[in-house]
């Protein structure tokens, strides 16, 4: 029997889930595929109460996780004991590199909305305008108050915390009281304020219920245990599984179906429309169809963009929407992982609640217009950082014992403070991703080969990084600063983008400013993959933007009958 829907999603995670969500609550039968396993909010967090004491090797990754995960275990800190089970088996899910790429995934209802870092920020007209006005890549077909109001709408529903600062480069929100800063965050705020014109340092804007509750299965206050990437039992955090998805179910529109690789959507040329996508059963290896009026690729920039590559047919014979020849191109991530560290004397009598799952952020200052321009790069970076106090193991190793030693044991150590930058990648044509179809999966899929690294333009931003941030940290008196640069290689900031780019027309683009394909319409892509330039904000909350905008889009041209 044809099984047909009103809609179809393709992912369960960030912006999976609030397609989902949308497209349910506007009335359409809508069938969720996800190519993971089932998770369920709370019952399927297996380690969310667990402190280090409870594992074997005190959440220290085992070496026979590193067998089955040695890509996602480069990061350094995704893959513990405690999270492990939300990454990948990349021996049972292989990818290829011509040079290094971190593709670090959870195939799993609620994808990566689980194991984001939450980092919440606007894109601004700097961002929307720039290859515009510098000549590179292509324009954004959208402006910042094309998106503004979803922006808001977004924010609203998943809980936001943060201040208004009244930025141009940092759009202002709809926020929740922020988190603290600690006592040596707010010095660096008044050194950065005494010494500089050009920049300020704020409390990170993360999606964390800091006040009230919000929508889903029992959203409350975050409870400051920093244990996120294991599953929040609070729901705290934004995730698709606490909020987006429950909303959806709720409805009675949805259809959930784990175990579901999608591998190509169905093309019709005499209507020049998308039919259905066709699935193999992760667990059964056998093949189903699907049909609907409106599909949604949401399985993020990599997996979506790999759809399309494989859904060929006399009108795309290099993939649907490709007619430009940009599908797979111009992949863009943010590089970071450069910054500074230091001691910071003082502040003994101060110390903080919990474990605060956050911290400050400097906004870009960097070629945004007057003395901020720079000779040497385009674009620029923006600062994510935090302080806190040592351990009970600084005295592990002194050569103490008894009452002396035990007093010690409970006492705070010194303070520390650390930043680190997080800069934008420009959208390279040669930066690009392929299908491999001699090198298959063990569902008979081609696996994914990437090629691309970062060039010129943020090397030269990354020494500018390093040297702020040590200048920034010297000026606010801190003791013994030292810089790092632990180095880079595309896809470790998990920000994978710009495989199937928007753009004006299809020449030089695969998606509208609706996120549609251009030459089929009633296909929209709403995650990464979608990106016409990276900007330096983590661009989380753009995706649900731009998802919750398609999604009213499709409805209403549903409603015109013109899908």
């Amino acid at each position: 029997m044809k099984q047909e829907f009103d809609a179809i999603v393709v992912g369960t995670g960030m912006s999976g889930g609030w397609a989902a969500k949308e497209l349910c609550e506007k009335g359409l039968k809508t069938l969720v595929l996800e190519r993971g396993r089932m998770v369920k909010h709370i019952e399927d967090y297996p380690t969310m109460h667990k402190d280090p004491w409870d594992f074997p090797a005190g959440d220290i990754i085992t070496q026979e996780t590193l067998k089955k995960q040695p890509k996602q275990s480069r990061s350094g800190y995704t893959t513990k004991e405690s999270s492990k089970h939300f990454f990948v088996d990349d021996t049972k899910h292989p990818y290829n590199e011509v040079k290094p790429f971190d593709w670090l995934r959870g195939y799993h209802v609620g994808g990566r909305s689980l194991l984001w870092g939450r980092q919440s920020y606007r894109l601004s007209d700097f961002d929307f305008e720039a290859n515009a006005k510098e000549g590179i890549a292509v324009d954004w077909p959208i402006r910042y108050k094309d998106i503004a109001p979803w922006y808001d709408y977004v924010e609203q529903y998943i809980g936001v915390c943060g201040d208004n600062i009244g930025l141009p480069q940092l759009p202002d929100g709809k926020f929740l009281k922020p988190f603290d800063l600690h006592a040596p965050e707010i010095q660096l705020q008044e050194s950065i304020a005494t010494n500089y014109t050009d920049r300020v340092l704020t409390n990170a804007r993360v999606a964390h219920i800091t006040e009230g509750t919000k929508p889903g299965l029992g959203r409350n206050t975050c409870q400051a245990r920093n244990r996120c990437r294991r599953g929040c039992p609070f729901g705290a955090y934004f995730s698709s599984n606490s909020s987006t998805l429950p909303a959806a179910e709720a409805t009675g529109n949805m259809t959930l179906r784990p175990h579901s690789i999608v591998h190509e959507v169905l093309y019709d040329a005499d209507t020049k429309r998308a039919t259905g996508i066709r699935i193999i059963d992760a667990e059964t290896n056998e093949t189903h169809e699907y049909y609907a009026k409106i599909i949604f690729l949401c399985a993020s920039a990599v997996a979506s963009t790999s759809i399309l590559m494989q859904s060929k047919s006399d009108r795309f014979p290099n993939g649907m929407g490709n007619d430009s020849g940009e599908l797979g191109h111009n992949i863009m991530d943010h590089h970071f992982r450069i910054g500074a560290r230091a001691k910071v004397e003082g502040f003994e009598d101060k110390y903080y609640f919990g474990r605060r799952p956050t911290g400050f952020y400097i906004p870009r200052f960097r070629n945004i217009g007057g003395k901020t321009a720079q000779k040497e790069f385009l674009r620029g970076y923006g600062y994510q950082g935090g302080s806190s106090r040592g351990s009970w193991t600084q005295v592990a190793e002194q050569a103490a014992f008894g009452e002396t030693f035990k007093k010690e044991l409970i006492k705070p150590g010194q303070w520390t403070i650390d930043v680190n930058a997080f800069g934008e990648t420009l959208p390279y044509h040669e930066n690009k991703m392929y299908l491999d179809y001699n090198k298959r999966d063990e569902w008979g899929l081609p696996t994914v080969t990437f090629d691309a690294e970062i060039k010129e333009n943020e090397m030269a931003m990354r020494k500018d990084m390093e040297q702020q941030a040590f200048e920034m940290f010297d000026k606010a008196g801190f003791k013994e600063v030292s810089t790092y640069d632990d180095g880079y290689s595309l896809g470790l900031g998990i920000h994978e983008m710009g495989t199937a780019r928007m753009g004006r027309n299809s020449k030089t683009s695969v998606l509208n400013g609706n996120n549609q394909i251009h030459d089929v319409p009633n296909v929209y892509v709403t995650d990464g993959a979608a990106m016409t330039s990276a900007g330096n904000q983590n661009p989380s909350l753009t995706y649900m933007a731009l998802t919750a905008r398609a999604a009213n889009h499709a409805v209403n041209e549903l409603k015109k009958m013109n899908l």
